[in-house]
């Protein structure tokens, strides 16, 4: 998967940062949000926690999406401005604390 920065434009009034990009997948499916968030963050080298992929729509019948993305200037924002759709989808999950809760479960289960 490549991403390609179509377009920057600085927010003042929200205190953000926009980013518009291309996102080409030839020969795999197309990627979900956290991955092309890991790659913006790489690209942009803004903070995991301030980037929020908004949207990504694919193309049709060719191997691209395009969609946008927000760098904030601080988590409070971040929070305040964006929807909770967009915060979930976003955030990385908890795999290895749910495994924990279930073991501690199933042994007070016994």
């Amino acid at each position: 998967m490549d991403i390609e920065i179509i377009e920057r434009k600085e927010n003042p009034l929200l205190n953000r940062e926009e980013i518009k990009f291309e996102c080409i997948y030839p020969e795999e499916g197309t990627p979900n949000i956290l991955d092309v968030k890991h790659k913006l963050v790489a690209l942009t080298d803004a903070s995991n926690d301030l980037l929020v992929v908004d949207s990504m729509k694919p193309s049709y019948g060719v191997a691209t999406a395009v969609g946008v993305a927000k760098i904030y200037d601080s988590i409070e924002k971040l929070n305040e401005i964006e929807p909770e759709s967009v915060i979930l989808k976003n955030e990385e999950p908890e795999v290895e604390e749910e495994v924990e809760e279930e073991v501690e479960v199933e042994a007070e289960e016994e």
